[in-house]
């Protein structure tokens, strides 16, 4: 995954859910869209294909979504 191409997002608490995290990187436009988005898209987070929503995200966590957005997070 290249830097350049990463996005940070910065938290200021210990965690994020991975459905939380959706719609604060305004990938998704609600909280709602967060199950059917899993669904649909392959989301790797640190290298390992995820779809629960409820996934908890933390500092230094690399997200990918098919392959074309790339997140880290950041505390």
């Amino acid at each position: 995954m290249s830097k350049i191409n990463r996005t940070e997002i910065k938290i200021e608490t210990d965690y994020i859910t991975l459905g939380q995290f959706l719609k604060f990187a305004n990938v998704i436009d609600s909280g709602f869209l967060a199950k059917s988005f899993l669904l649909e898209h392959k989301i790797l987070v640190n290298n390992e294909l995820e779809n629960r929503r409820g996934r908890k995200l933390r500092d230094k966590d690399l997200i990918d979504i098919d392959d074309s957005l790339f997140f880290e997070i950041v505390k």
